[in-house]
């Protein structure tokens, strides 16, 4: 399996500068917001952007280098790309767009992605799914040492997603070349990639597994991108084996990690019980407030308490009969709870 290796590749952009070092030798998603660079590092390392800085390198065979003066054509890169709307030909058959590259005939990759039965239609009368399956066999019908995707599932319904999500997982599990996705979704990176880039304003805030990144993220935003509730509060390192937190409603809440002065806090609503009365448990740290939204999919529900989420089952709303309006407890551990800013300086 090739390695591409990005090197302080750097990109003027209309508000920033992404500048970023990444080795590539398996599966690796980048993850934030719209208009974080992601897409422009897929630019790239496929050539149709040409960098400022740094360099590209696929084992040893340079693609750009700034100080040698060296930037081969995306023509001369073997780079397979699914862009995010697929960009498939559509006066062209399935079979056709396959074999567009020159390299490889389609019978291999019709049969390998289940569409042959599909061979002679065109993308207007393709699902989802299929327009995507023909889009990755026509990357890989050219031999290339690095597959890119764009947003490989933001053009779908999410009916339809998390069924393409699961096929696309078994597909990148059987690849014997690096990948390369970017998607504004961590739930999509968590299940595509065995590792994890955030990346926010041309900058690579952390890169880990997902449960690493869940576990232990780097700063407020990986949290918050990760789906953790923030709490801002001031914290007295000088305790035994916890922290106090005193919130800004008063509240004092404690954490297993260390910290003083302003902090911020993650808890995550997985880590979160839900109750009609106040626990009678010191062990427990607890939350009072309205229940101002509960949104329920498939037999999980989203249940928020001012501005904290909670994640548990639809069984257990019934069972409370938690509504809007009415007055909730929201209960987690210390140890359920992370301190992802100190300004005190010890964390």
């Amino acid at each position: 399996m090739a390695t591409v290796t990005l090197d302080q590749v750097a990109v003027p952009l209309r508000a920033f500068r992404l500048c970023l070092s990444l080795t590539v030798d398996s599966t690796i998603a980048l993850v934030g917001p719209s208009g974080a660079g992601k897409s422009t590092v897929l630019n790239a390392v496929a050539g149709l952007v040409k960098p400022i800085a740094g360099s590209i390198r696929c084992d040893d065979e340079s693609w750009f280098d700034a100080e040698a003066g060296v930037f081969l054509r995306p023509e001369q890169r073997r780079v397979g790309v699914v862009f995010q709307d697929y960009a498939l030909f559509p006066h062209l058959t399935v079979r056709q767009n396959i074999e567009y590259a020159r390299r490889n005939a389609a019978d291999e990759y019709l049969e390998r992605f289940g569409i042959g039965h599909l061979e002679r239609a065109r993308p207007g009368s393709l699902s989802g799914g299929e327009r995507q399956r023909v889009a990755l066999a026509r990357a890989l019908a050219r031999d290339p040492e690095i597959l890119l995707l764009d947003e490989p599932l933001a053009a779908l319904d999410a009916h339809t997603k998390v069924d393409v999500r699961a096929e696309l997982q078994q597909l990148l599990g059987g690849l014997e070349i690096p990948t390369l996705l970017v998607t504004h979704d961590f739930e999509d990176a968590a299940a595509l990639a065995g590792r994890v880039g955030v990346l926010v304003e041309g900058e690579l805030r952390q890169t880990g597994s997902p449960a690493d990144l869940v576990a232990r993220p780097a700063d407020p935003f990986v949290a918050t991108f990760t789906g953790a509730n923030l709490l801002n509060g001031q914290a007295d390192g000088t305790g035994g084996g916890t922290t106090g937190i005193r919130l800004g409603d008063g509240t004092v809440i404690s954490t297993s990690d260390h910290g003083e002065g302003a902090v911020t806090l993650a808890v995550y609503p997985w880590d979160i019980t839900i109750s009609n009365s106040r626990p009678d448990d010191s062990a427990m740290n607890v939350i009072a407030g309205l229940v101002t939204a509960v949104t329920e999919l498939g037999n999980r529900a989203r249940v928020t308490i001012g501005s904290l989420s909670a994640e548990i089952t639809v069984d257990s709303v019934r069972r409370l009969g938690i509504e809007p309006g009415q007055q909730a407890f929201a209960s987690f551990k210390a140890t359920g709870t992370r301190i992802v800013a100190s300004k005190g300086g010890k964390q």
